[in-house]
């Protein structure tokens, strides 16, 4: 199987003493999000986990750990979103000089190809205009060449969410026309710096713009990591669009605390700090304990690598 660590929340960031103390006790519980009462209980061992996709702003208290995750023989890569917001947008991001600092670091340590650059989501307002963009990214990618072969980028989706924790920022309403401008140039750009180009889960068609549809948890990245052959399916669970395969998320909504506008994962900023408040390190939920009334499943778990039989 493939964890996902994790679309709903920043677990490098912010709870990395709980995964890697989850590791070393070889299992996890998950909360079913849209039932507290029922619970998964997820298998860590190595011998079903394939890969792990970290997926984070701020790797820099798991950056030192890497070594821990190493000796228990994970593979593992990292999704790392650097943008041009500044605090307004991304209300407790570190500074932008030091993330660049964290992802030359990371890669150094563990190699460019498994340090993808997320630049997403793109939104659109007076300030942030495509010019801005253009100028940032270009910033961004020239301080990132040699440390990553690929970024990846999207386009915000309002959902009813983020149109409430937007709602005081005049977002100006992306058009197709302008995502292949954006496209369009981003793309040129990362040229320059050796840096490929892939979209994610977007509707239009940017191939012919030097973005390929794109795939965040990519089979073909992870069998080039572990030297093997996966046998997957496409995520079901993720939008039509998505070009992810199929893996098993271990995080929380409204857990995060960077504070992100954007964010589809955090409902209420309020909501998210008091759950972190609830977090214990050593508890096997990533938010909360177990009260004694809930249904506890055992997911199955299998690995994923094609093991073919000899003949001889």
């Amino acid at each position: 199987m493939i964890l996902s660590v994790s679309r709903r929340t920043d677990i490098p960031a912010f709870y990395s003493d709980w995964f890697i103390k989850r590791l070393e006790s070889g299992y996890l519980l998950v909360r079913n999000p849209f039932n507290k009462k029922q619970i998964s209980k997820i298998s860590l061992s190595p011998s079903v986990v394939d890969c792990i996709v970290f997926w984070t702003k701020n790797p820099l208290p798991l950056i030192d750990r890497l070594k821990e995750i190493d000796r228990l023989k994970y593979n593992y890569y990292f999704q790392f979103t650097v943008t041009s917001y500044d605090t307004n947008i991304e209300r407790n991001v570190p500074p932008k000089s030091e993330i660049i600092k964290y992802f030359q670091i990371l890669s150094n340590k563990i190699g460019q190809e498994k340090v993808l650059w997320r630049y997403d989501p793109i939104l659109l307002t007076e300030k942030y205009d495509i010019e801005y963009h253009i100028k940032w990214f270009e910033y961004i990618a020239k301080k990132l060449e040699g440390y990553t072969n690929k970024c990846i980028i999207s386009f915000i989706d309002m959902y009813k969410k983020c149109e409430r924790n937007l709602k005081d920022v005049n977002i100006i309403k992306l058009e197709n026309n302008d995502k292949i401008q954006i496209a369009s140039k981003l793309s040129n750009i990362a040229k320059k710096f050796n840096i490929s180009m892939e979209s994610c889960a977007e509707t239009i068609l940017l191939e012919n713009y030097g973005v390929k549809a794109g795939k965040c948890v990519d089979d073909g990245l992870i069998s080039k990591i572990c030297n093997c052959t996966l046998s997957i399916e496409k995520d079901k669970s993720q939008r039509h669009e998505c070009g992810c395969v199929a893996s098993i998320d271990v995080g929380a909504y409204n857990t995060c605390q960077h504070g992100c506008r954007y964010c589809y994962a955090n409902y209420n900023g309020k909501v998210a700090f008091e759950n972190f408040k609830k977090h214990d390190s050593h508890s096997p939920l990533l938010i909360g304990k177990l009260t004694g009334n809930e249904k506890i499943t055992e997911r199955k778990m299998v690995s994923l690598i094609q093991r073919q039989q000899k003949l001889f």
